[in-house]
């Protein structure tokens, strides 16, 4: 079974990094997608970035462009999020979620079958 646990959250203040790391087991092959999203308190879970595993193809939302960065360590079966120039706005609980026997970009929630704990971050203004 796919298992998936988040780690890295916490406070910071905008402008500021951080970067949230996913242990992503349990595949049973490697035709999968990895995508990070957030919900925010009172807001719909959104997409943020997400990645094929099979050719390390990404995409991004529009406001993750130019500051979030998804990679993956195919070794460790780790994925990352390293997020730059921290935002208020960032402040959401932070998910990694997973999509079996697929490839491409896929962007909306109810897409992913798989889906972690989540991790709180919090940017302070």
């Amino acid at each position: 079974e796919v298992q998936l646990v988040e780690s890295g959250g916490g406070l910071v203040q905008a402008g500021g990094s951080l970067r949230l790391s996913c242990a992503a087991s349990g595949f049973i092959s490697d035709d999968y997608v990895l995508g990070w999203f957030r919900q925010a308190p009172g807001k719909e879970r959104e997409g943020v970035a997400s990645i094929d595993n099979s050719d390390g193809s990404t995409y991004y939302d529009d406001s993750a462009k130019g500051r979030f960065t998804i990679s993956r360590d195919r070794a460790k079966n780790m994925v990352y999020l390293q997020m730059n120039s921290l935002k208020s706005e960032d402040t959401a609980v932070y998910y990694c979620a997973a999509v079996t026997l697929t490839s491409g970009v896929v962007t909306t929630p109810y897409e992913y079958d798989y889906w972690g704990q989540g991790t709180q971050v919090t940017v302070s203004s």
